[in-house]
């Protein structure tokens, strides 16, 4: 999934996303759980980069990784205009292969919900472990089951900022609760006629059992689960969940995995 139209617009659509909070938000986690600072930041499909350059600003060396070409284009755009030093790389995080092992893993802003099922997951998962440090961290962040079933269900909702009008059309599969998302982006050109491009894809809820079972079985010990961006349990109509994981068995200083 390249996201090559969704790429043009994300920033302007995501502006009230609020990355500075949720980046102190995620380093609030981080210090709540590890000592030292300074620590080497993995941001698993960092898209167009926001967060990264905001957890580089809080004083981590930061790796981010998208699987698209357009979404990381737009990252380095932003780093070389930011003058920080954030390396990004093309990878696909069920895939990632890096240098050496890392600190902290994050993947946020519902990107394993782009994931098509829980063996994607589970290889994310075990890609994290595998170059985590002992003891490293592992934050990430999912929409519910509540979200699918009774926010994005079969809705419709639509954008509007100066440049772009979005049209954002949600179907529910009740069977597996993935939503088929369709997005529709109508883009105002300097003749005062607008482009219309399309992009699609599906994002799929996973339950809380089978998210934890998974950080269980692939090395890692749930230490705080907390609803939306607060630090409160999750309530049921609660419609995001973040995790945060210590690696508890390290894939490269124990290959047989004990």
């Amino acid at each position: 999934m390249s996201y090559s139209a969704f790429a043009r617009y994300y920033d302007e659509l995501t502006a009230n996303v609020g990355y500075r909070e949720r980046a102190l938000y995620f380093d609030e986690i981080i210090r709540k759980f590890r000592r030292t600072k300074g620590d080497i930041l993995l941001d698993l499909a960092c898209g167009t980069g926001s967060i990264s350059l905001e957890m580089a600003r809080l004083g981590y060396d930061v790796i981010g990784v998208d699987i698209s070409d357009e979404m990381l284009g737009a990252a380095i755009e932003k780093k070389f205009e930011s003058g920080l030093d954030v390396q990004f790389l093309r990878q696909d995080m069920r895939k990632i292969d890096m240098f050496g092992t890392i600190d902290i893993a994050l993947c946020v802003l519902d990107s394993i919900n782009h994931l098509s099922g829980l063996d994607d997951v589970r290889q994310v998962f075990e890609r994290a472990a595998f170059f985590s440090e002992l003891g490293g961290l592992f934050i990430f962040d999912v929409n519910t089951l509540y979200k699918h079933r009774c926010i994005l269900a079969d809705n419709t909702f639509t954008y509007e900022t100066e440049n772009v009008y979005c049209v954002w059309e949600n179907s529910l599969n009740r069977d597996n609760d993935s939503v088929r998302i369709g997005l529709e982006f109508f883009e105002k050109q300097d003749d005062g006629i607008y482009r219309r491009s399309s992009e699609s894809f599906t994002e799929t809820a996973f339950s809380e059992e089978d998210i934890e079972l998974l950080l269980r079985e692939t090395g890692f010990e749930l230490v705080a689960k907390y609803g939306g961006d607060t630090f409160d349990p999750p309530a049921e109509d609660c419609q995001r969940i973040v995790y945060a994981a210590r690696c508890i068995r390290n894939g490269q200083t124990n290959d047989k995995g004990e």
